[in-house]
């Protein structure tokens, strides 16, 4: 594993010292902006509209918005003062039940390694968490930010989770919608078969068997496209049609999930369209 910061795990009186690398990264297509004539990436400049002319990394500050259009700079050294003490230990402070921690906290994952003659004492405190079914909540210091996070084990090690602070939450956005479905209430036979519905859809989670569709008919479509192929657009699906009779239609996905239910080797995710391609004359 590629470590991207060392230190050490507290709790009470004991330490570990641990490695901390990334468990995630997207595999999103990315793009360059490139010159239309040139074929050659484009570059970016600063521009000053008041001026208007271009300004060099001397001649910017950063500014922070205090009302519309109103703002109050701040220069360099005034920040150093706000960044985080840079730290080599992750202090438990407390242990949690992890379904309290609801998924809407979550961050970004980093698998986290014992460092050389470290294991027992790593794997000592993994073990204890998984008998209890508990996670540790700490502090934890990467690249001058302070990050509140979870601890927890995952797949016969331990993952540290970065969490939200509750701040950082849109929950605003959350009461709009909790408020509209107030005193909204579903029919007792309604919920009886979407019972019925969502067991018929439950399979283990097998995290083999989802795969960007998107993403893969997306490179597909660009090889094809630097091999000199003319690519046709896929076919548009049509918009599912409003339920007007839910019964009517769980009723029909409940008959629809039956032999699905019964094939567990059928994949789960529907592949995007795949594009038919013809060389190019």
């Amino acid at each position: 594993m590629r470590a991207m910061w060392k230190g050490f795990i507290t709790f009470g009186l004991v330490t570990i010292p641990v490695a901390v690398g990334i468990a995630q990264q997207r595999r999103d297509v990315s793009f360059r902006t490139l010159s239309r004539e040139s074929g050659v990436p484009v570059k970016q400049r600063r521009w000053d509209p008041v001026a208007d002319r271009e300004v060099g990394p001397d001649d910017v500050v950063k500014g922070y918005e205090v009302a519309k259009g109103r703002y109050v700079t701040v220069e360099e050294g005034e920040l150093d003062r706000f960044a985080a003490r840079q730290e080599k230990t992750i202090e438990i402070l407390q242990f949690v039940e992890l379904p309290e921690l609801d998924p809407v906290y979550f961050e970004k994952a980093y698998w986290m390694e014992p460092q050389e003659r470290a294991e027992r004492p790593y794997v000592l405190l993994l073990q204890a968490m998984e008998r209890a079914g508990k996670g540790a909540l700490g502090r934890f210091v990467l690249s001058t930010r302070e990050h509140l996070v979870l601890l927890r084990p995952f797949d016969g090690m331990l993952a540290l989770q970065t969490l939200y602070y509750p701040e950082d939450l849109r929950m605003r956005d959350h009461d709009e919608v909790a408020d509209r479905l107030k005193g909204i209430e579903a029919r007792e036979d309604e919920l009886a078969m979407a019972e019925q519905l969502i067991s018929a859809l439950t399979r283990p989670f097998v995290p083999e068997d989802w795969q960007n569709a998107t993403r893969r008919a997306l490179v597909e479509f660009l090889e094809a496209k630097a091999d000199g192929a003319v690519v046709e657009a896929p076919e548009e699906e049509a918009e599912p049609a409003p339920v007007v009779d839910l019964m009517a239609a769980l009723k029909a996905s409940l008959a629809a999930a039956g032999p699905i239910a019964a094939e567990e080797e059928a994949a789960p995710a529907k592949a995007a369209p795949r594009r038919r391609t013809r060389k190019a004359s």
